[in-house]
């Protein structure tokens, strides 16, 4: 790590540009925000559904007009389906809340200021070799996850949808899936060419 002392003052055009990077700070804040939204919706979810095996009514009713599907039958009672429902809607919240994560602490890592985890216990695994190359992979997966889940979910209440609307899902993911591919691939391309120029 080099000593700020030693660092070369930048000309003051570089230097603002450079210092731009901070208007992203308040971008960050506003993730974390909605990271709190997410927290807020999931336990009420959750006591909802726990609730609602617990014979509340008001919970019950919650709990079957959110997984009712517009222009569908409403379910009668909570059942294996319905549960698992709300259970993979639960999973859903906690995938786009990690996509949260990797979008604020490898986003501020990686293009606003570093965050000095380097020695601490709690540093995530893949924060360590983080980059912009790293973090566009690992956005994609993330996306990926969060789509098998919406599409699993369309798959287990597949009665209730149009099969126009079950084949533009399967689509979509299989879109996300190619897209992810040539996301590595083209990173793959990258990293074995800049490794043959550092041996040239």
């Amino acid at each position: 790590m080099h000593d700020p002392i030693d660092s070369p003052k930048l000309r003051p055009l570089p230097n603002l540009i450079f210092m731009s990077r901070w208007l992203q700070l308040p971008l960050y804040l506003g993730l974390i925000l909605a990271q709190c939204v997410y927290v807020f919706h999931f336990w009420v979810e959750l006591k909802d559904l726990v609730l609602a095996a617990m014979g509340n009514a008001d919970a019950l009713d919650h709990i079957l007009n959110a997984v009712t599907v517009p222009g569908s039958p409403r379910p009668e009672k909570l059942n294996e389906t319905t549960i698992m429902l709300v259970v993979l809607g639960l999973i859903d919240v906690v995938m786009i809340s990690n996509l949260l994560i990797m979008v604020i602490v490898g986003g501020y890592e990686t293009f606003v200021s570093r965050l000095g985890l380097e020695r601490h216990p709690d540093q995530p695994e893949w924060l360590s070799h983080v980059n912009a190359s790293v973090l566009k992979t690992k956005l994609a997966m993330a996306i990926i996850g969060i789509s098998s889940i919406h599409l699993l979910k369309t798959f287990i209440n597949a009665a209730s949808y149009a099969p126009t609307v079950v084949m533009q899902q399967t689509v979509i993911h299989v879109v996300f899936l190619l897209s992810a591919m040539a996301i590595a691939y083209t990173d793959r391309i990258t990293t074995l060419t800049q490794n043959q120029s550092k041996h040239h």
